[in-house]
């Protein structure tokens, strides 16, 4: 056998290894532990009522009317497959226009005044999917949707704390509120 063949041979054992280990072993270990250890979110973490799929608590969607909490902003209407945010900057003047007008959209529905309106009600995240408000956001809505609901705003706000998470490991991120899992919580309130 001659250098060249000899080389060719090993190399073709080496791919023929890689692509068992690297092509199906790895990716076949790597889906089963998240199978095992995180089912839920390997699954898109569904929401599942009355055997129906209701949205995922990962990715933002819209909600219209008063009797809901309203979700931030998305560059792409709330469509995965559009997922982006705005690339537009501080000193564009349409984006400062947008802001200001939704600014006073929401403050005017919501009454509270401009300077209360927090930056999530009016600016997208970067994929423009996120199912995530601050709590600021969530209280300046309270209000309406217990008006809207025939609730009590303190119904609206034990729900509103009931739906909040606080900062992963006690520092990464910010404070949140998952506007899916809050208005399925407002719905069944009443």
């Amino acid at each position: 056998m001659t250098d060249t063949l000899r080389q060719l041979v090993t190399g073709l054992r080496a791919l023929i290894v890689l692509t068992v280990l690297l092509g199906i072993a790895y990716p076949v270990a790597v889906w089963g532990v998240g199978q095992a250890a995180f089912r839920d979110n390997a699954a898109g973490s569904l929401i599942i009522r009355d055997g129906h799929v209701v949205g995922s608590s990962r990715i933002g969607q819209t909600f219209e009317g008063d009797a809901w909490f309203v979700s931030r902003p998305s560059a792409g209407d709330y469509d995965a497959m559009a997922s982006s945010g705005t690339n537009a900057g501080p000193s564009d003047p349409d984006l400062v226009d947008s802001i200001n007008s939704s600014r006073a959209d929401i403050a005017e529905r919501d009454g509270v005044a401009p300077a209360a309106v927090p930056p999530d009600a009016v600016t997208t995240s970067g994929s423009g999917l996120d199912p995530y408000i601050s709590p600021a956001y969530a209280a300046i809505q309270v209000d309406r949707v217990a008006t809207a609901r025939g609730l009590t705003p303190q119904q609206v706000t034990d729900l509103v704390a009931a739906s909040s998470r606080g900062r992963i490991l006690g520092f990464l991120g910010e404070p949140r509120v998952n506007v899916l899992t809050l208005n399925l919580a407002v719905a069944a309130a009443r």
